[in-house]
């Protein structure tokens, strides 16, 4: 254990195993709304709600398979980090415009499913093959970049955790008062105990947080339990259970969103390594860069094998670690069990899924915002001259802007649009067109004889 008070347990650790599960609830507790989320939209979308229990079963069976994979390594693939694996929010756009192109085809449920995870199976070569390259491009994945992109997240998530704490998207009780208790009364607990000099309770702050607030929300008859019987017992992994297909009219999207993914992976990974006290320049760090996308890459191939969506690198766990202080990798394969236990059995799931949204925002708030300060840890890691700070001021207004004025791309071709409607990745192309075109005088000094 090591003898630090914001680190109990580093990287190599093997904590004792009720920390280990306790740790992993909690970063499943964080993770599960965000990997059953993008299924619920796209499925809700499309019509595909007959379909929908079965795919958050398997996204789930996937993200636990995906996190093994990233925390355990297997040669060059995985970054050896407790990196939560889960279904990406990023190709939410590019998968709805495919899916929408195959229906109005009039395609059927098995024929939407199948080109869309035959796109993101051929997709995924991308970014397997990127992540080969990433060594060379040390000119665009520095602190600057990958600390822009970091807090690009973080503020992003913060609005997600908000609008949950408020109630959730679409809520017609959104605002209310019930609501902003609750999920304040979740955060202050979260808070409290984590700044407790007692490890057991600063390790359990998030479980017991969710804990409380769902009791408190089942006590106001908030939280009820009745849906639970509409969720199958057990779900079996089928490859290519809806078949494969492909579209080179549609793929174009999906591949681009590849290349956005592993910037993003890029980003989360260092702002991981950040709270596992590991280095965030120097080859450890490019080489678990470089397996960590190269994982991304070849998880979200065998997810749509196994009948999901696009995996990625989830930024809200690299809070979980910061906040538990345990950043052994021996937890992740207590993560990946789980999840793959939620898969299998969804009627386990069922019971996070049902929690209500202002118990996860209250804990989740925090957390995000706790990324958000991570990115500008690593921006103040060195000092900010004129050239880095109107590199950060512009990318960030940017990614936030698009954000905050969905509006101002209305009028953009739709390819455009879906490259820049994320934050994230309009602060990270940003972020680097900017390095390459503007030259770093301090460099250039260095370079003189």
């Amino acid at each position: 254990m090591q003898n630090n008070d914001e680190i109990m347990y580093g990287l190599y650790d093997k904590p004792k195993v009720l920390h280990c599960i306790n740790a992993a609830l909690q970063h499943v507790m964080a993770s599960f709304i965000g990997i059953i989320t993008p299924i619920l939209i796209i499925g809700s979308a499309l019509g595909l709600t007959a379909e929908i229990p079965y795919l958050i079963s398997m996204a789930l069976m996937m993200s636990g398979i995906s996190t093994f994979i990233q925390t355990k390594t297997f040669g060059p693939v995985g970054c050896g980090l407790i990196a939560v694996q889960g279904t990406s929010f990023t190709f939410i756009s590019a998968l709805l415009i495919a899916g929408f192109a195959v229906k109005a085809q009039g395609g059927n449920n098995d024929e939407i499913l199948a080109v869309m995870f035959g796109i993101c199976f051929w997709g995924a070569i991308i970014e397997i093959v990127l992540s080969r390259f990433i060594d060379h491009l040390k000119a665009v994945i520095t602190p600057l970049t990958t600390g822009i992109v970091i807090t690009t997240i973080g503020i992003t998530l913060i609005k997600v955790g908000m609008t949950d704490l408020a109630g959730g998207f679409g809520a017609e009780d959104l605002g209310s008062v019930e609501n902003i208790s609750l999920g304040f009364t979740v955060m202050v607990i979260v808070v409290v105990l984590n700044l407790s000099k007692h490890p057991t309770l600063r390790l359990s702050a998030i479980f017991i947080g969710m804990f409380v607030g769902s009791a408190i929300a089942w006590w106001q008859g908030i939280l009820s339990f009745d849906d639970m019987l509409d969720f199958p017992v057990f779900s079996f992994p089928q490859p290519f259970k809806y078949g494969i297909s492909f579209q080179w009219d549609i793929f174009i999207p999906v591949a681009l969103v590849y290349l956005l993914s592993a910037i993003e992976t890029s980003g989360d990974l260092t702002a991981n390594s950040l709270f596992c006290k590991q280095p965030i320049n120097g080859p450890l760090y490019i080489k678990r860069i470089k397996g960590g996308i190269l994982a991304d890459g070849i998880n979200s191939m065998l997810a749509a094998i196994f009948n999901s969506f696009p995996n990625t690198t989830f930024g809200q766990n690299n809070a979980v670690i910061q906040m538990t202080g345990v950043a052994s990798r021996h937890v992740g394969f207590y993560i990946s069990g789980l999840l793959v236990i939620l898969g299998l059995f969804p009627m386990i799931g069922a019971v996070i899924q049902l929690m209500p949204k202002p118990v996860v925002g209250g804990a989740t708030l925090i957390m995000f915002a706790t990324i958000a300060t991570a990115g500008i840890k690593i921006l103040t890691s060195e000092p900010i001259d004129r050239r880095k700070g109107i590199i950060i001021a512009t990318s960030i207004g940017l990614g936030l802007g698009v954000m905050m004025v969905p509006d101002v791309l209305v009028q953009l071709p739709l390819l455009v649009k879906n490259i820049v409607s994320s934050s994230v990745t309009t602060a990270g192309f940003c972020a680097i067109i900017m390095s390459v075109l503007i030259p770093d005088p301090t460099k250039s000094v260095e370079e003189k004889p």
